[in-house]
């Protein structure tokens, strides 16, 4: 079998390696551009391209694949198959149309839940308590064709994106390597998704960090976890940007913003009071400096507990 791979992000290294040490012959490794980051903006490649070149397999990455000149170059390399996770752009009818055993993808969420860019976030966002892998054959639409495979993964109370995206892509290269061989002998038949269940994520902006200390407790504890990487969830102190990296919802009332101290508990010794409860704050980081314990944020900012951040 001739696999054609198409992936970016960390979320889809553990599947490109899978397939290689399955022996599967991998003939190209398609990823996003080079992106620039970091203070000196310099270029800096996907992680599914560093893998390859580990690997010693050849790596495209064209801007597009909507080009007519890109949809023969990958036609010329003969693909049986397609294998996608998180790529990042979606496939053309006519890209889709080359592979004679069609192009397959692991996405991130129990299809039709979460459809869209971010499904891991979303699933921490809605309060869920279970998310999953879905294996599903790609058409022309978004996260939209039928399921081949799925696999049901736990959502613990500390999960954050980061922690819960890595266990998925675990998941999810061994969910693709026992369903593959049993795709490519006909022995799996594609089910449609039910469409009444259909939920979509939304694309995550920076801005989606910022704290609006008017909602619940238990929606900002949310947003901690599913921010954390990226964007991060925070606010703002004496002018500098305050993350909040960790934290835990505690009963309570009072005005929104406000900081306390919280008495009687070994774990948490300050907290923000919010628009329903209080969203008790276990790790921080101010701008500029390391990420620290709260209450050792509180011992070298002694005005901390009292003041009124802004919503």
């Amino acid at each position: 079998m001739r696999i054609v791979f198409m992936g970016t992000p960390d979320f889809a290294v553990p599947t490109l390696h899978s397939l290689v040490l399955g022996g599967h012959q991998v003939v190209a490794v398609y990823t996003q551009p080079d992106k620039p980051a970091g203070r000196g903006r310099g270029l800096v490649p996907p992680s599914v391209k560093r893998k390859a070149l580990q690997l010693g397999l050849t790596v495209q990455q064209p801007a597009s694949l909507r080009r007519s000149e890109e949809a023969q170059r990958l036609a010329d390399l003969h693909p049986d198959i397609i294998v996608a996770a998180a790529f990042g752009q979606l496939l053309p009818q006519n890209i889709l149309d080359i592979p004679p055993f069609g192009c397959l993808n692991v996405h991130p969420s129990l299809l039709p839940r979460h459809r869209g860019p971010s499904p891991v976030a979303a699933a921490i966002l809605a309060g869920d308590e279970v998310t999953g892998v879905s294996i599903m054959l790609l058409d022309k639409g978004m996260d939209t064709g039928p399921l081949l495979a799925q696999e049901q993964v736990a959502i613990l109370s500390q999960d954050t994106t980061g922690s819960l995206t890595a266990r998925l892509a675990q998941v999810g290269a061994r969910l693709l390597m026992q369903t593959l061989p049993l795709w490519l002998e006909g022995k799996i038949a594609p089910q449609p998704q039910d469409s009444e269940k259909t939920t979509y994520s939304k694309p995550i902006a920076k801005e989606s960090g910022l704290i609006d200390w008017r909602l619940p407790a238990v929606e900002l504890w949310r947003r901690v976890r599913a921010f954390q990487p990226w964007p991060g969830c925070y606010t703002t102190w004496r002018g500098k940007v305050l993350k909040v990296i960790e934290a835990v919802p505690l009963p309570g009332v009072g005005e929104a913003g406000k900081v306390i101290a919280i008495k009687g508990s070994q774990s948490v010794t300050v907290g923000v009071q919010t628009g329903e409860g209080i969203l008790g704050l276990l790790r921080v980081q101010l701008e500029g400096k390391q990420v620290m314990a709260a209450e050792d944020f509180v011992r070298g900012q002694r005005d901390f507990v009292g003041a009124l951040l802004p919503c």
